[in-house]
């Protein structure tokens, strides 16, 4: 049976959860891992659930370990970010959706998932030095690069509604699909009645894409949570980012179905 092992006593009003599992373009990822180290968030609680894989996590500079799967908290805000270092089958999704849901009912927990929307203007092949290229051109507010604008649109299950309401973030302009564990989480949330926010981002798809997870934080996590984020060392360190997770990208691109995705839909598919 799954269940949440809380570690460290907080409380909270209707806190919002930033979800961060792994997916195209690692922007949930990247914006979970920006906003645990930003924020100097402290680990609140370790998610057990049969259907993750097992595993045993540890950082630099600490012997202990713990699982793949935790949720941290914000030491002065209703802001909690569910950080993965494993992907999740969307087979395993429902379940491991079902570990945390009661959870997020007794806390009023509104989650926040975001997928990436593969982009369809050409891009292909990227380096490193390009992406950190992408979010020095972002650093302005302006257009981010030459070739590329990443747009954010903004989905709601239930009284999620509310938060895209309070923030300019436009609904999708064409039908599209939210596959892989962040679509089935969604879809368990459709299901289940659960409050929710989706968040679907352009990304770069053949690597990781911190000036993707900027939008992100810049248009949707500030304004929702009322939290100041650093993103400029995001920028600073697009470059690094990108190089550190393109080997975890790498391990993921083996198994397309273990991968949060948007992508559109269109007649005569």
């Amino acid at each position: 049976m799954g269940h949440i092992d809380v570690v460290a006593e907080r409380t909270f009003d209707e806190p919002v959860l930033i979800e961060g599992l792994p997916g195209v373009g690692l922007v949930g990822k990247i914006v979970a891992d920006h906003l645990v180290d930003a924020l100097d968030m402290e680990l609140y609680a370790t998610v057990h659930c049969d259907a993750l894989p097992p595993a045993a996590a540890y950082t630099g500079g600490d012997r202990a370990v713990t699982t793949p799967v935790r949720l941290y908290a914000a030491p002065d805000a209703d802001l909690l970010v569910l950080q993965s270092d494993v992907p999740v089958s969307p087979d395993a999704a429902e379940e491991f959706a079902g570990c945390i849901e009661s959870w997020f009912r007794e806390a009023s927990v509104t989650p926040v998932y975001i997928a990436g929307l593969r982009r369809e203007d050409g891009a292909s092949g990227r380096s490193g030095a390009d992406a950190a290229e992408d979010a020095k051109d972002a650093e302005d507010g302006t257009a981010v690069g030459e070739t590329r604008s990443p747009t954010l649109r903004g989905l709601a299950v239930g009284d999620g509604a509310a938060l895209l309401d309070r923030i300019d973030v436009p609904a999708p302009e064409s039908a599209g699909l939210i596959s892989g564990p962040t679509g089935a989480l969604l879809a368990h949330a459709m299901a289940t009645e659960l409050p929710a926010v989706g968040l679907v981002v352009d990304v770069d798809p053949q690597f990781p894409d911190p000036t993707a997870a900027r939008v992100v934080l810049e248009r949707a996590v500030e304004p929702i949570t009322g939290v100041d984020v650093d993103v400029d060392a995001l920028t600073a360190q697009a470059e690094r980012i990108q190089r550190a997770k393109e080997q975890f990208a790498a391990r993921m691109s083996r198994d397309d179905e273990a991968v949060s995705q948007a992508q559109r839909l269109r007649m005569y598919q």
